[in-house]
């Protein structure tokens, strides 16, 4: 249960790629008198990072398993703050634990998916969203984020009506009316949708 500084936790990763010759999760887990590599990726903010402070270079680019970690990491909480925003607005939501599939209001079903950032060669920056054919949500709720992957950029609403043979979209800042007719800054537009009213009776 000892909490180590920075320093020391560096210190002892250095010492272990000197005696092992390379580094990786299962490595770094299985070393005695070691942080896990959960507390690295928490105190450093990934693997990676941690590598780079100690002057160590991976044989291959392991950032994108970084970036897909944490990803999965933060779903389960943007899933969490949709059901919020719905039910503030008097929604009624039921989430599936397998599938993470939203029904909403016994009305239409809404699926959550997030889309990391990643540039070309020629540095220009794309988003691939798969969408969920299994599942055929009425509405599939894109999540893209910004170019650091740290943050949200924006929020594409993609009814399965228009959109559903495509398996999957890949998407560049700019994507004409097509597809940025589905595009929004929050998920206002969605809470909107599942909220519930009370109307004044005629007179």
């Amino acid at each position: 249960c000892r909490r180590y500084t920075e320093e020391e936790m560096l210190e002892r990763l250095s010492q272990l790629r000197q005696q092992k010759g390379w580094l990786s999760g299962l490595i770094i887990d299985e070393a005695e008198d070691m942080p896990s590599s959960s507390i690295y990726r928490r105190r450093f903010g990934s693997l990676v990072r941690a590598y780079q402070l100690i002057g160590y270079s991976p044989g291959r680019d392991y950032r994108y398993i970084e970036v897909n970690r944490a990803l999965r990491d933060i779903h389960p909480g943007i899933v969490g703050d949709t059901i919020k925003g719905i039910e503030a607005l008097g929604g009624y939501v039921q989430r599936d634990p397998k599938t993470d599939l939203l029904r909403v209001n016994e009305e239409f079903t809404a699926s959550l998916v997030i889309s990391r950032c990643f540039q070309t060669i020629t540095g220009l920056r794309r988003w691939k969203i798969r969408l969920d054919t299994g599942l055929k949500p009425d509405i599939s709720v894109a999540v893209r984020m910004d170019a650091e992957n740290r943050g949200i950029r924006d929020f594409y609403l993609l009814p399965w009506l228009d959109l559903g043979s495509t398996p999957s979209l890949k998407l560049a800042e700019d994507n004409g009316l097509s597809l940025d007719a589905y595009r929004f800054d929050s998920l206002e537009p969605l809470f909107y949708l599942s909220g519930r009213y009370s109307l004044r009776a005629a007179a």
